[in-house]
């Protein structure tokens, strides 16, 4: 998964947070007419573009959009350091922290009511299938012992040298046999995991998952209005043949793309913007999309 892009009202605000809580920093800023757009990243990283766009009215939660981003962590010295951060940070908040099986994650929302979530992975040989679905859980995962064991001062003055990736994005959406025949029938995912009641998790490569969606709090829900949040769900593909590959199978489906050989963009049936492209965006590329 690439860098995601969030509409924003206040942009120094918000990238003020992000920097703070998540270690990010700046990486390049550009005027597009009344807009501005900010990538923050780690490590060089594009982890996130901000759009300032101050006109809109905040998110609504039971809108289709975005759950949370998800960044992942190579480590738990990593991520206790972040988690730590976070939680000291000024104008978020945390609101809980689970095991997954696979996966540790600790959740936040930004200042904007944008959804975060803080991960690192269990190795992939210690994942249990039940058939052709890995197994997933939800169970309490206590941030006082995990900070207590795991939290180092080497990861914490570490900061944004530490690298991180955006692991995968959750996603609201109205209906998930409609999100299905988008995401997985479409663009290609390929389904992980259905045994949470209102959700779907799909991935690329055999991962627990990339994208996930749910019905949440967004069952029924029509086409996005505009508002600040999620701007556009970045993927990356190996190479062109999967960048042909996907645009006859969204033609097969008759849905709307645009095209420039390296990448394609493509509208959810709730509006939400996604584009593929051939390998990771540079800076300079996020910011012309």
């Amino acid at each position: 998964m690439g860098a995601v892009t969030l509409r924003v009202g206040d942009l120094d605000k918000m990238s003020a947070y992000y920097c703070e809580a998540f270690a990010m920093e700046p990486v390049q800023d550009l005027t597009a007419g009344r807009e501005v757009h900010r990538v923050l990243g780690r490590g060089h990283v594009p982890l996130v573009r901000l759009i300032h766009t101050p006109n809109l009215p905040l998110t609504d939660p039971h809108q289709a959009g975005l759950f949370h981003t998800a960044f992942l962590f190579a480590d738990r010295p990593s991520l206790a350091a972040t988690v730590h951060r976070a939680d000291k940070a000024p104008g978020g908040a945390f609101v809980g922290s689970s095991d997954h099986l696979v996966s540790e994650a600790f959740y936040f929302t930004d200042p904007e009511g944008n959804g975060v979530e803080l991960y690192t992975d269990r190795p992939r040989s210690q994942w249990t299938h039940d058939g052709d679905q890995i197994r997933m859980t939800t169970t309490h995962l206590d941030p006082s012992a995990y900070l207590q064991t795991h939290l180092t001062q080497t990861a914490v003055d570490a900061g944004p040298e530490l690298p991180g990736l955006v692991g995968h994005v959750h996603l609201q959406v109205g209906d998930l046999k409609v999100a299905r025949s988008f995401y997985i029938d479409a663009l290609g995912f390929e389904v992980t995991q259905t045994g949470y009641p209102g959700a779907l998790f799909a991935s690329a490569g055999g991962y627990h998952h990339h994208i996930a969606m749910n019905t949440w709090n967004s069952r029924g829900a029509g086409p996005r209005a505009a508002r600040l949040g999620l701007g556009n769900v970045a993927v990356k593909v190996p190479g062109r043949e999967d960048i042909a590959a996907l645009e006859a199978r969204l033609a097969a489906h008759s849905i709307d793309f645009t095209t420039d050989g390296r990448s394609v963009s493509a509208k959810d049936p709730w509006g939400t913007l996604v584009t593929v492209s051939v390998s990771d965006l540079s800076s300079d590329e996020l910011l012309a999309l």
